[in-house]
């Protein structure tokens, strides 16, 4: 989790204030300046009670990484306004997220969740009240996906506990009322209680499973909308995704990598889309190369997910991981908290992510001005992505230059595509150009050869009735098409080169689904009418393709005899 540079606190100021709630080594010049979160921490651990395990019946005590969530969750800046308005808990299995959300349910309810005034002498600078009528919704696709979450606030919230009698709540099966009109309730995505409620915050519980057909993008929607009438906001949670179902979950983290995008890089084109998302990420996933098979491999990747959670017991996630009626897919989704690809994708997303940048890795190669590459296009208008892939000649290194999704209301622009083909040709030696042909034919045809061609080492066809520098059909080339995506492959799998991490291109190799043709592998999409789009992978397999025929052309072994120039494999 991050926090906004302009809202830090003093180090010594947070050691004072907040030693009493917070670990030591926790306390550091990272945190806000601003927060409601101590108060939050103080309140639950004053009024809830843990309903279960070895501690039931003792005051909830909460662990530091619950700790510091809260304190990120209720920053606000010096105006008074929250600097998240979203939150997502993407934990891994029996990592507490319901629990948790019951606490924060509940904090929203009756706790002072709003803020009041400034104060330097608190801990956080500010001072809460509770919510005035608060209408706390937890929702799910269905009552089941939501069950866990109720029946914590229900054991922390019933009549025999000193929460239910101090604050005089009526409780339910499905809600909880206060004397003065707050009501936190469950609702699921056919409730005709969601449309319409002036919402002070809502729990969206499980949106791994939330999608268009069962309902649950309808009701993501719909809270949206409720909880901007009151300025309230909205927590997921969330076990990791099925890469390519279009899942809510799937979906907020595509608007997190937006926002981290625009926030390093102020000339982002989504930089509006993403100002507004204001979403904190709170994720503990393990690193895609951990070797399920090798206990030590995996024991120090359970002990990393799972750190901080001393009701986890990592020998026996082990044990189940290890049996063989347990699926790899299951276990790498919910226990290594790793989105993990359908049955029939092509690609893992743990293969794929260990091409790409490690974190303190000052050695990953970085794409420069003036190296020689190798480009692919693959364009439409309308219904699918436009993307632009570009690969480095010397070492195969995979970069993406543009990814365009176009929407009902605006198909893919046409003079950015042409803007960003120009920048490649004006930053880097282009040595070889292929372009898909269909629904850009004037541009692969006509355009781009008059302004690109004669810079070109290598054409996509260069012999024949109707040479053509760029234009390379796809719909022509199936079978060569199939062997190139069989050797990717085989590379993505031999971890043979390298990629820029790019999050566009990352999803849509994820999305690639196993077909066939002629006997051989080809990249499809789930359906037709799938809206899960694979376009920037595919220009990664054509990408690579080309690199490979431009390196076994005659040409370029002239070029090499001629410059004494030598490629690297």
């Amino acid at each position: 989790m991050e926090g906004t540079s302009s809202l830090i606190a003093p180090r010594e100021r947070l050691c004072t204030l907040g030693a009493e709630v917070l670990p030591p080594d926790l306390i550091d010049d990272s945190l806000p300046l601003y927060t409601l979160g101590y108060e939050a921490i103080t309140w639950i651990e004053r009024n809830l009670l843990q309903p279960n395990g070895p501690q039931a019946g003792q005051p909830v005590r909460l662990v530091p990484s619950q700790a510091m969530f809260l304190v990120f969750f209720y920053a606000v800046d010096e105006h008074g306004n929250w600097v998240f308005n979203r939150a997502v808990r993407r934990l891994a299995k029996g990592s507490g997220k319901s629990p948790f959300a019951a606490m924060l349910a509940l904090f929203e309810l009756l706790g002072p969740a709003r803020v009041a005034a400034f104060d330097d002498d608190v801990p956080g600078g500010v001072v809460g009240m509770p919510v005035s009528m608060p209408l706390v919704h937890v929702a799910a696709t269905s009552q089941d996906q939501t069950a866990n979450t109720m029946r914590m606030i229900r054991a922390m919230a019933n009549k025999r506990t000193p929460l239910a009698r101090n604050y005089r709540l009526d409780v339910g099966k499905t809600y909880v009322e206060t004397p003065d009109g707050g009501r936190l309730q469950q609702i699921t995505s056919s409730a005709s209680a969601a449309e319409g409620s002036e919402l002070t915050f809502a729990v969206a519980d499980e949106t791994e499973h939330w999608t268009g057909s069962n309902g649950g993008k309808d009701l993501a929607e719909t809270l949206d909308q409720n909880l901007g009438k009151t300025g309230g906001r909205l927590m997921e949670t969330c076990n990791a995704w099925l890469p390519g179902v279009a899942s809510v979950a799937e979906s907020t983290f595509e608007g997190w990598v937006q926002q981290q995008e625009w926030l390093n890089n102020p000339s982002h084109p989504d930089r509006l889309t993403s100002r507004r998302q204001q979403i904190l990420y709170d994720a503990r996933v393990a690193p895609p190369d951990v070797d399920l098979a090798d206990e030590e491999s995996l024991r120090a990747a359970l002990e990393f997910v799972y750190e901080g959670l001393p009701w986890v017991k990592i020998h026996d996630i082990m044990q189940r991981i290890w049996s063989p009626a347990y699926p790899v897919s299951r276990s790498r989704r919910f226990y290594l908290n790793q989105p993990n690809a359908a049955a029939d994708a092509m690609f893992t997303l743990e293969e794929w992510a260990a091409l790409g940048p490690k974190p303190g890795d000052d050695t990953f190669p970085e794409i420069t001005d003036g190296d020689e590459v190798v480009l692919f296009f693959d364009g439409s208008r309308s219904r699918d992505a436009t993307a632009l892939v570009g690969c480095r000649i010397f070492d195969g290194h995979v970069f993406t230059l543009g990814v365009w999704q176009p929407t009902p209301e605006a198909p893919v622009n046409t003079g950015e595509v042409s803007i960003a083909v120009q920048r490649a040709f004006d930053r880097f030696t282009v040595a070889a150009f292929f372009a898909d042909v269909r629904e850009w034919e004037s541009f692969v045809k006509v355009s781009w050869p008059e302004l690109y061609g004669d810079d070109l080492i290598v054409h996509a066809k260069s012999r024949g009735t109707d040479p053509q520098p760029i234009a390379w059909d796809m719909r022509s080339h199936s079978s060569e098409f199939s062997e190139a995506t069989e050797m990717f492959l085989a590379e993505v799998q031999d971890g043979a080169f390298t990629h820029d991490g790019n999050w566009d291109t990352s999803r849509h190799i994820g999305n690639i689904r196993r077909g066939e043709y002629r006997g051989r592998l080809y990249p499809r999409k789930e359906s037709e009418a799938s809206t899960s789009k694979i376009d920037a992978g595919i220009c990664a397999i054509g990408a690579r393709m080309v690199r490979r025929i431009v390196l076994a052309s005659p040409e370029w072994e002239e070029r090499g005899r001629e410059t004494g120039w030598t490629v690297g494999w």
